[in-house]
């Protein structure tokens, strides 16, 4: 079943805003998804989008980045090399409750009479803003508003600005602000095996508790992984009514319970702070002092130090960032093109919120939206998410791949627990140990390597930073291009080319097979980047060649079997139907019979033995067509499109990963219709609950492959030689132009794609030579600014 069919039209009373995705109505049948779509972080913390005061609360979640406990695989049959360890990231102690009685009464979501209702998830300023008019049951008016954030520049900091106004009538009030450890979600429901693990047992363990004044804290800690989490609470009250408070402390709970004698119109301002830190070796007491400092600096500033401090971040991130679409026949946006509006923003803010303060970590697949994927990090970062930050946010994307340059010893124990040389990244995992417990679908997807050691070359060639290539990228090179020589191997059956047996690509409805297309062509790319750095550094750099000879014990007849393997690497093609087949075998499988499987037997994988899929030409992931797109350069456009022809009807939309990549090729290819309801699926993932999962959490891959889509995609954008290169299609809809910034090389660049010609302006730099077409541009300060026209095939 195609992934643009799945989308989900909104209720009517969802609001179409460039900058707001807004909730009119209170709709508690729709509350696990807007808890995901409402969440907030930074990278570091994030909360899932529940009320302040509870509810009918589906997922609890407060989440710290890497921030996990494990536990035991089992297996009903062992087997060597398998992994053996799980990892789960989990709910933490949650510190954004707020409590409100009036007259006595509770405000509860699920039963109050609200008179209004406006939720909004604030893209521009990066805040959560609520306003509620609420009747009592006695019949008092009580306004409502809030504002909560996760602050960008104090990374573990978040706040939330309560006010409530008494509008017809005095009355007692109480606010009660709690912190609370152990909130228990609903259990895994199904077999879905995407959806997080539910522990059994009690996980997180008191260590100590701190108060103050109108300051909580609880510490709590891990079993297995021996990791501590202090969550602690402050507070300023602000109110002309008179007030006053009282403190409750224990192990698993902690309270500051506000009185007020509320007068009408006499505001109850409440801004309350939270912070949370995190070690693996602090002791609890000085996890505590940590978050004593955090308090201490953001309480002394207030919260609309922290909201200015929010905006400003806000403000920089859509100046690099901002994907703008716009109706050209009106000179402004139609209401279909501000829905394509906020969809792009939505998924660029959630982006910034999964990566922006990962400083140490990686990105989870649900960024910090829900527990699904257990919090682990798999390849979407390095292919569908560290594109769009290289090229606005390239300091981010560095310190993602650092941290794949940290996971590399593990990555070299687990080469050698599997017997192999060099080093094999995980496939999926938090501490950088494999956690997958389905080899076939999991450590068999060797092509991480590949993927992890493409990002790496794009973000080199996008920012120059030779530096980090020679300190840690060409360390990570060696051990990558190692391993695939020696998995390997020169096959006299296929005339002494290099094959790749026992591997599945990105395809996982396809398993554990001979020479898949996308790794073998992706291997050949890794090792020919090997052997030219290595050999660069020879000639030119021969401090960086020795400290990497040191190392790694490098060999310099090892380049040339690299050049050996990568020359004569075998990539299946059949000569009849001019095919690339995703593997050896995969012509000889029989064709799903998609024409009489229903739609609620999708996603194939939870209602279909995985032998009864991987016997069938199916596909859950793109492959064959992925390849052709990262290493487009390797083929013809004709090739591209007799194979995307081929492929894409065999494609399910099982994998939120598929759409993005189909677009971008269909679009390649001047198939406008298929790119159209592609792009509209990977852009509405989520607000249109495509893969039927949001409540679980953002597909935060997806959010990436939109803003390929756009770029990629519409605008023609390729990099594969290391220089910008445009060659603009149409726009999404009709009539409408694009423009967005790119940061290359330390330069910003502006494209703006109307419906007849391209305009390239150098925003900031003093030259920048891209190409228009097949034409050469240089931009300088002097002359910033070029137009060409488009010519569309």
């Amino acid at each position: 079943m195609p992934a643009h069919e799945r989308i989900k039209p909104p209720p009517h009373d969802y609001v179409a805003d460039e900058w707001n995705w807004i909730e009119r109505r209170f709709h508690p049948e729709f509350m696990a998804q807007t808890e995901t779509i409402l969440a907030l972080g930074n990278g570091y913390l994030g909360m899932r989008g529940s009320p302040e005061e509870g509810g009918p609360v589906v997922q609890y979640g407060t989440f710290i980045n890497g921030f996990h406990e494990t536990w035991p695989i089992v297996y009903g049959e062992e087997a060597y090399g398998f992994a053996r360890i799980g990892q789960t990231m989990l709910s933490v102690t949650d510190g954004r409750i707020i409590k409100l009685f009036v007259d006595d009464e509770p405000f509860w979501l699920a039963s109050a009479h609200m008179l209004r209702f406006d939720r909004r998830l604030n893209m521009r300023a990066g805040t959560l803003d609520r306003e509620i008019l609420w009747e009592t049951p006695g019949g008092k008016q009580v306004l409502i508003r809030s504002r909560r954030l996760i602050s960008f520049e104090h990374r573990h900091a978040a706040a939330i600005l309560y006010e409530v106004t008494l509008l017809n009538g005095r009355a007692p009030v109480v606010l009660s602000s709690e912190v609370l450890a152990e909130r228990r979600s609903e259990p895994r429901a199904g077999n879905d095996p995407r959806r997080g693990r539910n522990f059994t047992g009690r996980v997180l363990q008191p260590r100590t508790t701190q108060g103050r004044d109108m300051r909580v804290m609880l510490c709590h800690g891990t079993d297995r992984t021996k990791m501590l989490l202090t969550c602690g609470i402050d507070h300023r009250l602000e109110t002309e009514c008179r007030s006053s408070w009282k403190p409750n402390l224990q192990a698993d709970f902690g309270q500051v319970a506000f009185t007020i004698d509320g007068e009408p119109g006499k505001p109850i301002r409440l801004e309350k702070f939270i912070a949370y830190h995190s070690s693996a070796t602090a002791s609890p007491e000085q996890v505590c002092g940590r978050v004593s400092w955090t308090l201490d600096r953001v309480v002394k500033d207030g919260f609309d130090a922290l909201a200015a401090s929010q905006q400003r971040v806000m403000d920089d991130f859509w100046r690099r960032s901002d994907v703008q679409v716009q109706n050209v026949r009106t000179g402004r946006v139609r209401r279909t093109t501000v829905e394509v509006q906020q969809a792009i923003r939505f998924n660029l803010f959630h982006i910034l919120q999964a990566a922006a303060r990962a400083d140490n970590t990686g990105v989870p697949a649900k960024g910090l939206t829900g527990s699904a994927y257990e919090g682990q990090y798999f390849w979407d970062s390095e292919i569908y998410v560290l594109p769009f930050l290289i090229y606005t946010a390239p300091r981010i994307a560095r310190n993602l791949l650092l941290f794949r340059y940290r996971m590399l010893d593990k990555a070299r124990e687990r080469a050698r627990e599997l017997s192999h040389r060099g080093a094999l990244y995980p496939w999926r995992t938090i501490s950088g140990e494999e956690a997958s417990a389905y080899y076939a679908a999991g450590t068999a997807q060797y092509h991480i390597n590949a993927d992890i050691m493409y990002a790496l070359r794009k973000y080199v060639n996008a920012t120059g930073d030779e530096l980090f290539l020679e300190q840690y990228g060409a360390e990570m090179l060696v051990e990558t291009a190692r391993f695939w020589c020696d998995i390997g191997f020169f096959s006299e059956r296929r005339g002494g080319r290099f094959c790749i047996n026992g591997v599945t690509g990105p395809d996982e409805y396809t398993t554990v097979v001979n020479n898949n297309t996308y790794t073998n062509l992706m291997a050949r790319e890794n090792l020919r980047y090997a052997a030219e750095v290595v050999e660069r550094l020879r000639a030119a750099h021969a401090e960086s060649f020795d400290a990497l000879v040191h190392k790694t014990g490098l060999e310099v007849s090892e380049v040339e079997d690299w050049k050996r393997a990568a020359q004569l690497m075998f990539v299946p093609y059949d000569e009849a139907t001019g095919i690339y087949p995703q593997d050896d075998a995969f012509l000889d499988r029989e064709r799903w019979d998609f024409e009489h499987t229903p739609a609620e037997k999708y996603p194939l994988l939870l209602n279909y033995h995985p032998l009864n899929i991987y016997r069938h030409q199916v596909i859950k992931q793109t492959d064959v067509i992925l390849a052709m797109f990262l290493l487009g350069h390797e083929f013809t456009l004709e090739e591209k499109r007799r194979n995307f022809l081929f492929y894409d009807p065999l494609t399910t939309g099982d994998s939120s990963l598929s759409s993005s990549v189909e677009a971008i090729v269909a679009t390649e290819i001047g198939e406008y219709e298929k790119a159209i309801e592609h792009a509209m699926a990977a852009l509405l993932m989520d607000l249109g609950d495509v893969s039927g999962n949001v409540r679980d959490g953002v597909h935060i891959a997806s959010m990436g492959g939109t803003w390929m889509t756009l770029v990629y995609g519409f605008a023609g954008m390729r990099d594969y030689d290391g220089t910008l290169s445009f060659r603009p299609h149409r726009a999404p809809e009709p009539q409408a132009t694009i423009k967005f910034p790119l940061t290359y090389r330390g330069r910003m660049l502006e494209v703006e794609i109307g419906i007849d010609s391209t305009t390239y302006t150098l925003l900031e730099g003093e030259r920048l030579a891209i190409r228009h077409q097949d034409e050469p541009i240089a931009l300088t300060r002097a002359a910033p600014r070029v137009e060409r026209p488009n010519r569309v095939r």
